[in-house]
């Protein structure tokens, strides 16, 4: 062994070895930080909707629950910190056409730790949980619709966009607003009165109908985008299947609003409008799914050409978990409601696939942010992030 290669181990053996000081972890994070709290939430959602009982594994879920949990507390202290003790380069985000997308995944990663205290929760700690969700909801809800009107605007007035550079993370922001509206159908039915119940359903229609429409026009002009301008270079590879996440969340949204609003309308003397809800929302999702069916291929034909050119990994990974989680539990959502087995084992392969690339991303993530490597703030040497200005032009 040559002194070259043993100090290029003892380098990789040392933590944040690509960091020229520990406090870089601080000024260089990012929210891109949070899509691993997503991927985690989600699967940990998943394996409990699982279609074939496996001993432990509602255990396993219930640990990554936990371990999510705890991925967020973390990551909201380094982020607070990073405002705190480097305020200047924080604020340069607002001005980034691609890091400031991921500010979604702030309350995206959020909602995947409501919806599982209704999982694991409520059978562990009671009634409690629920009141806690409650609450983490109204601050998810307020988060996703600030961040689902302001990063448009920004990138409105502030920010430098092109057509041939467009990818899939537009959406991230306006995302958010449909995962806070799937996460008020599970909680609108356990609300404390009637009156609650209609309020928190009908916010929930709101801030499903503030994303998905949004959504939809993002992806007609991302399909026009890869068409006359060929696929995104391969650091956003994975960003191909963030098209799966508003369709997945929208449909799943639709399921849940139409197994809960009935009764919520029924208990509030809206009888007239509870007839057909149940039956759009089934027809609605179920287009919905079949739209994501399609995405889902075309996303799978675009990562097999990008693994036979290869291409490198970041954070935008973890963008194969969350879109192919929401899609998946959509799937088993439907196999409990069509008497169609076919539902059924998609919906368990793509869970199965999921905690596949769960493994394959967290284990590079560990190994990244142990280098320090992937610790990487693009605005603080992005010059035109840098010295972003309002697009407005001068009145002569």
């Amino acid at each position: 062994m040559t002194e070259s290669t043993a100090a290029e181990i003892a380098t990789g053996l040392k933590p944040l070895s690509h960091l020229s000081h520990p406090r870089e972890v601080i000024r260089q994070f990012t929210p891109n930080w949070f899509a691993a709290t997503m991927g985690t939430g989600i699967l940990s959602l998943a394996l409990t909707q699982f279609p074939v009982y496996i001993p432990g594994l509602r255990a396993i879920a219930e640990g990554l629950w936990f371990f999510n949990i705890f991925l967020f507390c973390l990551f909201s202290l380094i982020y607070t910190a990073r405002w705190i003790f480097f305020f200047d380069g924080a604020r340069r985000i607002f001005g980034h056409s691609v890091v400031s997308m991921f500010f979604g995944c702030i309350p995206m990663g959020l909602a995947t730790i409501i919806n599982g205290l209704l999982a694991f929760g409520l059978p562990r700690w009671g009634h409690i949980a629920i009141d806690i969700a409650i609450n983490l909801w109204y601050v998810d809800a307020v988060l996703a619709f600030i961040c689902g009107v302001s990063i448009p605007y920004f990138m409105f007035t502030r920010q430098s966009h092109s057509f041939d550079h467009m990818t899939a993370v537009w959406l991230l922001p306006v995302v958010a607003a449909e995962v806070a509206a799937t996460s008020g159908g599970f909680l609108a039915p356990l609300m404390p009165d009637a009156s609650s119940q209609l309020t928190t359903i009908i916010v929930s229609y709101a801030l499903w109908a503030c994303s998905v429409p949004v959504a939809m026009g993002i992806l007609v002009i991302l399909l026009l985008r890869m068409v006359l301008y060929n696929l995104p270079q391969a650091n956003m590879a994975a960003s191909c299947w963030l098209a799966l996440g508003p369709i997945g969340t929208g449909a799943l949204g639709l399921l849940v609003f139409g197994d809960v609003s009935p009764d919520i309308f029924i208990n509030n003397h809206l009888e007239h409008y509870a007839e057909g809800t149940r039956g759009f929302s089934l027809i609605t999702g179920t287009i919905l799914w079949g739209y994501g069916l399609w995405w889902f291929s075309i996303a799978l034909l675009i990562t097999r050409r990008y693994l036979h050119e290869g291409f490198p990994f970041n954070l935008g990974w973890w963008g194969y978990t969350f879109p192919l989680g929401v899609y998946a539990i959509a799937t088993l959502k439907l196999s409990t409601l069509l008497p169609i087995l076919a539902f059924k084992v998609f919906g368990g392969i793509l869970v199965i696939i999921l905690a596949i690339l769960w493994l394959i991303v967290g284990k590079r993530t560990v190994s990244g942010a142990w280098r320090g490597d992937l610790f990487v703030s693009p605005c603080l040497s992005d010059e035109n992030c840098a010295s972003a200005r309002p697009r407005i032009s001068p009145i002569l």
